[in-house]
């Protein structure tokens, strides 16, 4: 749906050409009757639109018309919650709230438990399923701002829900509602991933719920959230998916059918294969109570890229409320405790994740157990995970850096790894090869290592070396039965330029 034309114009019309207009807007668009209301208050028409966007808020039931519920009720607050007409959410009024929530009240996240608390006590003592998670979040990221503020973000997402629902059929079902969800935050509110120069600095900011509601922009996480919380409000239950470093969400129909929503592609349906990879050799599905702990880990990676382990260590401690059982949080704590120098309390966090293979992967942190083995220190777990930008000067710091550290820890697979990746960042294919066969001389079970030489020799038309590197990587990936796309098409083009050796 996009913007009509009469909202950039506000001059006066005759009553003739008003009612025209007011005939063409979309008798299903709550956005659109608020936008014509706010242009012509004062005339029929324009009070009919208030009072038909009402209409359809309330789904028809008494409160349909805003001057007899709420005679005194000031409505351009809502309005712009729905409109979008500023660039930050208002803090709405207690008689503003009580409107909507009254409008609302029939929405299934309701009937949750969590949605009748306001302490973090409360919310870690809930079971998954009971979590409201908009109103879990916002507790755990707004602690010590007033209930009102809260209230007013859920109630901007009941408004949103309360659109959806007004372009819904009565007994709608799960693929109806994805797709008029889908069509109202994409299309209609035009919620889109940042520009990677934004998000790359700010990714808390494309994170955090009230964030993503501002600015309708969001990586993976911040969308996935909105779209949670908004299907928790439509009796749509969804799975939260987290491949590595990503997370989508989808719909399993009663049957066993998929249907995957990517919320960084406007929710289309992508291939579950498409999400594994070498290493990820399963979907890892994540609780709603679990979703809050990653909001907290997404923001912890920003303070580490900015170096700030403090700030860092008390968000993956926030986060790890919510994921007790997550080695990936768990590791990635007992790092920063590193970086600031408590050694004892960051090696008692890895040596508790040590040798731990995730379901879900076909190798463990060979970087936490590295450090445990004394084959490096903090400052090259620190060095591996040094950002780099698009510049060819940062990719060559951070090479030089890697360098140091392996002269004096030659046997740092996380460091000659990385290093190998510089190389071919910079287009030096040639030299990356022999730093790759440096670390399968230390240990020949990385499948992502056997895949690269694989590649790198078989451009190099080295077709036995290709080969070799090839059956290496299956064999590792297959002992924990997963045989990756990127396998098999790397061996289909192998078979056509060289059949593969007796």
């Amino acid at each position: 749906m996009r913007w009509w034309p009469f909202v950039l114009v506000s001059f006066s019309l005759h009553a003739s050409s008003l009612t025209s207009l007011y005939s063409t807007l979309d008798p299903t668009s709550v956005a659109q009757h608020f936008a014509f209301y706010e242009l012509y208050p004062n005339t029929p028409e324009g009070r009919d639109a208030l009072k038909h966007a009402w209409e359809l808020l309330s789904g028809g039931s008494d409160e349909s018309n805003p001057h007899i519920a709420f005679p005194s009720l000031d409505a351009l607050p809502i309005i712009a919650l729905v409109n979008r007409s500023q660039s930050q959410a208002p803090v709405l009024e207690e008689e503003q709230l009580q409107a909507i929530e009254k409008l609302a009240r029939h929405l299934p996240n309701r009937n949750l438990k969590g949605h009748g608390i306001w302490t973090k006590k409360e919310l870690l003592k809930l079971e998954p399923k009971e979590v409201d998670l908009a109103r879990g979040l916002l507790i755990a990221e707004m602690e010590g701002e007033e209930k009102r503020k809260i209230r007013s973000y859920e109630a901007s997402l009941d408004l949103m829900a309360l659109q959806i629902l007004a372009r819904l059929p009565h007994e709608a079902k799960p693929l109806e509602k994805i797709r008029a969800i889908n069509d109202y935050i994409f299309s209609e509110l035009r919620f889109r991933f940042p520009p990677h120069s934004l998000y790359a600095k700010d990714i808390d900011l494309y994170t955090l719920l009230p964030s993503v509601i501002d600015s309708r922009r969001g990586v993976c996480l911040g969308v996935s959230i909105l779209y949670l919380s908004l299907a928790q409000r439509l009796d749509l239950s969804l799975e939260a998916i987290t491949p590595p470093g990503h997370i989508y969400v989808r719909y399993k129909s009663p049957s066993g059918e998929i249907t995957n929503i990517e919320t960084t592609a406007r929710g289309v349906d992508i291939p579950s294969e498409r999400y594994l990879s070498l290493e990820a050799r399963k979907l890892q599905e994540r609780n709603i109570k679990e979703v809050i702990g990653l909001a907290f880990m997404n923001q912890a990676a920003v303070a580490w890229q900015k170096e700030d382990s403090k700030v860092a260590i008390d968000l993956y401690e926030r986060g790890r409320l919510f994921l007790p059982d997550d080695s990936l949080i768990q590791t990635f704590l007992g790092f920063q405790y590193l970086f600031i120098g408590q050694l004892e309390t960051g090696t008692r966090l890895l040596e508790a994740v040590r040798g731990q293979i995730p379901d879900h992967m076909v190798s463990p942190d060979h970087i936490a157990e590295d450090f445990l083995a004394k084959k490096t220190d903090a400052a090259g777990i620190q060095a591996v995970y040094r950002e780099v930008n698009e510049t060819r000067k940062s990719i060559q710091t951070k090479q030089k850096e890697l360098e140091e550290i392996l002269a004096k820890y030659p046997e740092f697979r996380g460091a000659i790894f990385h290093l190998a990746i510089t190389y071919l960042q910079l287009g030096r294919e040639k030299e990356a090869i022999p730093v790759l066969e440096r670390y399968m001389d230390i240990d020949g079970k990385n499948p992502t290592v056997c895949y690269y030489l694989a590649a790198l020799h078989a451009q190099r038309l080295n077709y036995n070396a290709a080969w070799k590197y090839l059956k290496a990587a299956e064999a590792i990936v297959q002992s924990r039965d997963h045989r990756p796309r990127v396998l098999k098409d790397l061996r289909a083009s192998l078979q056509r330029a060289c059949p593969e050796p007796l």
